[in-house]
């Protein structure tokens, strides 16, 4: 399927591996030209030269905590004009409700909160000016399925979700498609230090904590970036004008819900 993208210039945060990375390479594929953003700088240079090497899109690496105000302040300035923008931002750790303080909720909030809607509220301006615009927000499961020990990540990809719903309507009369991406679990880091919480509190080894988590999945393994950044670069796609503020789940079937 020729997604009508090519030649369009995307900002992928967090795409130096995992599923940001999945999502760029997926882009790239499609003939969009890509701004990468991660917080090491090694990593990011390799996978932007790959990814330009593969595909011969022109790629722009930044490296800098995205999460972080003047990070972010130089990412936006040297990444100019885009069309598409994915925000992505690693989860907080896992832990019991009484665990937290208010410094670790605050922290939450602005990774994965308050992070994608200062992106948000700087590009779609300019994508409405242009009349066309993407937005993919990677949040999480637990957005329709709330994990007991991600209380976290919960509360804070939560109210994205809700910013998220409201606002999408709000520009797709001008061309601004934005919607989110939730995945279930995915075979990249995160997975091994869930997987490796697991171990230790079982007190099993790292294999047998994998074996039963694939044994609650529906399709028996974890998903893979290369499936989920094939989705990303459909919701970045022209194909989706008429589908706006959306949560599309990509967990396996792991969670037994419709809506």
């Amino acid at each position: 399927m020729d997604l009508g993208i090519k030649g369009k210039r995307a900002l992928v945060c967090a795409s130096s591996k995992g599923l940001g990375r999945g999502c760029a390479e997926a882009l790239a594929e499609a003939g969009v030209d890509l701004v990468l953003n991660a917080r090491g700088a090694e990593a990011l240079e390799a996978t932007a030269a790959n990814i330009a090497k593969t595909y011969g899109v022109s790629v722009t690496a930044i490296a800098g905590d995205i999460t972080d105000e003047a990070a972010r302040a130089e990412v936006i300035e040297a990444a100019g004009t885009i069309d598409i923008l994915v925000t992505n931002a690693g989860g907080p750790p896992p832990g019991l409700w009484s665990d937290w303080s208010r410094d670790d909720f605050i922290k939450a909030l602005d990774a994965n909160m308050l992070t994608p809607i200062a992106l948000m509220k700087h590009y779609m301006p300019q994508m409405i000016a242009r009349g066309w615009g993407r937005v993919v927000n990677i949040t999480s499961q637990s957005v329709k399925a709330p994990i007991p020990q991600l209380g976290l990540s919960n509360a804070a990809r939560a109210g994205l979700t809700g910013y998220v719903a409201g606002t999408a309507r709000q520009v797709a009369a001008q061309g601004v498609i934005v919607n989110n991406l939730l995945p279930g679990i995915h075979a990249t880091d995160r997975a091994v230090a869930l997987d490796e919480g697991v171990a230790a509190r079982e007190g099993i080894n790292l294999e047998e904590a994998r074996t039963r988590r694939f044994a609650t999945i529906p399709v028996g393994r974890y998903g893979t970036a290369q499936e989920f950044g094939a989705t990303c670069a459909f919701l970045c796609s022209q194909h989706v004008g008429f589908m706006v503020g959306q949560n599309v789940l990509l967990d396996g079937g792991q969670n037994p819900i419709t809506m």
